[in-house]
């Protein structure tokens, strides 16, 4: 009986010992197939920036506004007509009437509240100024009472401050946009002349051999 028992637990012995080698073996079959995440994504998720790509070029300001859309600056001017109005000698509502806002001083709007973050602004809004302000106008004037986030489209902002300049007696100049770079020549081309000045070929051609 004894001897049976020994068996018995000899069996369970050898049962578990091989099972337990079973388990480290599986274990590393497993991991060994189981895929890393690559160092480098096979494409980009659009919305997460890559911090191996360089970021994209921003358009400047005066680019923009040279080729700014009135008529969608008006429809996104519905954003801002719930507490603005803009028509000449309109009444102050939750903001102050913003007609010829463009260039006048900040907090110039006579009898409106203005806050006391709003009011240590000096110098006129200009059409970098304003596209701040637009842009997020707590972080323009931290303490600002106005509750608008902001628009996040640099193209709705410009669109919105070129019809915002019509909506004046006085309109702002559009600064003038950077003129666009040249492209660079191709290998063995020669470079483009400036206007009035002859290629250095044709400079070659026409010059006399020395004698």
């Amino acid at each position: 009986m004894q001897d049976n028992k020994n068996t018995i637990a000899g069996w369970v012995l050898a049962g578990g010992i091989a099972a337990l080698g079973l388990s480290i073996i599986s274990g590393k079959v497993f991991h060994a197939d189981k895929p890393e995440r690559p160092e480098q994504l096979g494409f980009v998720i659009e919305g997460v920036v890559s911090s191996e790509g360089a970021a994209e070029a921003e358009v400047p300001l005066a680019t923009l506004l040279a080729s700014a859309d009135i008529a969608l600056g008006e429809r996104a001017f519905a954003k801002c007509g719930s507490c603005h109005t803009i028509n000449s000698g309109g009444a102050n509502g939750i903001g102050p009437n913003l007609y010829g806002i463009m260039g006048e001083p900040h907090a110039a709007v006579p009898g409106f509240a203005y806050s006391d973050a709003l009011k240590s602004k000096s110098g006129p809004w200009t059409f970098e100024e304003m596209n701040a302000w637009l842009t997020s106008p707590k972080a323009y004037a931290p303490g600002t009472k106005m509750s608008f986030a902001g628009l996040g489209k640099a193209e709705e902002r410009a669109n919105l401050m070129a019809w915002m300049n019509t909506q004046s007696s006085n309109p702002l100049p559009l600064p003038a946009a950077p003129a666009p770079e040249a492209a660079p020549a191709a290998e063995g081309e020669a470079p483009a002349a400036a206007d009035g000045e002859a290629a250095p070929e044709a400079d070659a051609a026409a010059a006399p051999a020395a004698g």
